[in-house]
């Protein structure tokens, strides 16, 4: 892997796996070396300002017009995209799921996959879907890219690897990776088994957040981000290349694998991130910061200040703020959370919400500390704490995030949820004091 990779910040990489395979001094010779074919992928309009604008130059055994034939249309029932307004017709709710169960037959990453929620419209490009993938089997000679949307994996159970067209990146839990809109890619689990999280996301492409106020330093930091090395493959067999436009799929098969890029130079490339590596910030006296301090990547909408999508964590930390409830406090916002927990404990849901597991908040729905957790928090004697072994996560979205049938009829979905606040009692009886009995 290569380092320092900011998303969204028009930082350019080269990389070879031929001793001057890259050209000098010009994009597109009249004749590349070793026969190559040199390809532009774009990843924004051609105009776009130079800070956003993001390209990359492949230089490939063939151009990617032959990684393509006739198409045909194929199911993917378990993979939904926004709009999906037909499933999962069922009151609104606070939500709470354990673990998706390891699939019992082969299955590799792609058919793994299985929408949770959909926000948005992927056709007029805003919003998001949040997935989780189970699976058990590589992916041999099938290939996939994804037309509508960036992907943000979060391992949480086995590391994988995705062979994309620009290089491979194995990912691990408590670290992530995003494969951009349109690049190639292949999976294997390299534990057998793997689970995880995806956030799929339809609208502007993830950025670090400004820090405002906090400086120069601290959260997630450029040097700490990742881009693959060229790599590539040459083998003329049977091979298939699945595609997801629209909201449908695709499948076209060639005689050849696609992943044949020899170099390449440019800024639109996938990438990975450590998650042990942010560094939080917080309250040094009393109250909250907002949990926006724990934003490691975010989508923009074009609405400053409100997010397509906001990728948020809540990592191992100190709590040391004086006479203050420091467990998450009670709340309703305009975002719509869906979390989930890569290992250990959340400190405002000790029991219920597992490893593996996944809760809904939307818009405007309240939430907070279960009985147990206030308890706790309202009633310990206060000093520094260190939070330690776990790694929360969030996907956060200014539209409401929708339920698919396959998510509403898991086994796995907590009948009691919310039922965790139902022993909030009225603490109020007309003294100053209250009654904390």
């Amino acid at each position: 892997m290569t380092d320092r990779y900011m998303p969204g910040f028009g930082n350019d990489f080269e990389t070879e796996s031929l001793p001057n395979a890259l050209p000098q001094g010009q994009n597109s010779p009249q004749k590349c070396n070793y026969g190559l074919y040199a390809e532009q992928l774009s990843g924004s309009p051609f105009t776009a300002p130079r800070g956003t604008n993001e390209r990359s130059w492949l230089y490939r055994i063939r151009p990617s017009v032959r990684h393509t034939s006739r198409f045909t249309t194929y199911e993917q029932t378990t993979w939904k995209t926004g709009p999906n307004l037909s499933d999962a017709n069922m009151p609104i709710s606070q939500l709470r799921w354990d673990p998706v169960p390891m699939p019992t037959g082969k299955v590799n990453f792609i058919d793994g996959v299985h929408t949770m929620t959909t926000a948005g419209d992927v056709h007029t490009q805003v919003g998001m879907a949040s997935h989780v993938y189970v699976c058990n089997a590589p992916m041999v000679d099938e290939y996939f890219f994804n037309a509508d949307a960036e992907l943000l994996i979060v391992p949480q159970v086995g590391a994988m690897e995705f062979f994309t067209e620009m290089g491979r990146i194995r990912v691990a839990p408590n670290e992530i990776c995003v494969i951009p809109r349109g690049m190639i890619f292949q999976a294997v689990p390299l534990e057998g088994e793997a689970r995880g999280y995806i956030c799929e996301n339809y609208g502007a492409k993830f950025t670090l957040p400004d820090r405002g106020p906090i400086g120069a330093n601290c959260l997630a930091n450029p040097r700490d981000f990742k881009t693959p090395v060229a790599a590539w493959e040459d083998k003329e067999t049977d091979c298939q290349v699945q595609v997801k436009w629209c909201g449908r799929f695709y499948a076209t098969d060639i005689g050849h694998s696609p992943l044949d890029v020899i170099a390449w130079h440019g800024n639109y490339a996938p990438y990975k991130y450590d998650l042990d590596t942010f560094s939080p910030v917080g309250a040094i006296l009393f109250d909250h910061p907002d949990p926006s301090i724990f934003t490691v990547l975010t989508a923009p909408s074009g609405e400053e200040g409100t997010a397509n999508i906001d990728f948020v964590i809540f990592p191992p930390r100190w709590l040391v703020a004086e006479n203050t409830f420091r467990p998450p406090w009670y709340h309703r916002n305009i975002m719509s959370e869906f979390m989930g927990l890569i290992h250990g404990q959340y400190d405002a849901k000790e029991e219920g919400f597992v490893p593996g597991g996944m809760s809904l908040h939307n818009m405007m729905l309240p939430h907070g500390p279960d009985v147990m957790g206030f308890e706790k928090a309202s009633t310990v004697e206060l000093g520094p704490v260190k939070l330690d072994q776990t790694m929360a996560f969030m996907f956060e979205t200014r539209f409401p995030q929708h339920l698919t049938d396959f998510a509403l009829g898991l086994e796995t979905l907590q009948d009691d949820y919310i039922d965790c606040w139902k022993g909030l009692k009225k603490r109020f009886d007309g003294t100053i004091e209250g009654n904390w009995d």
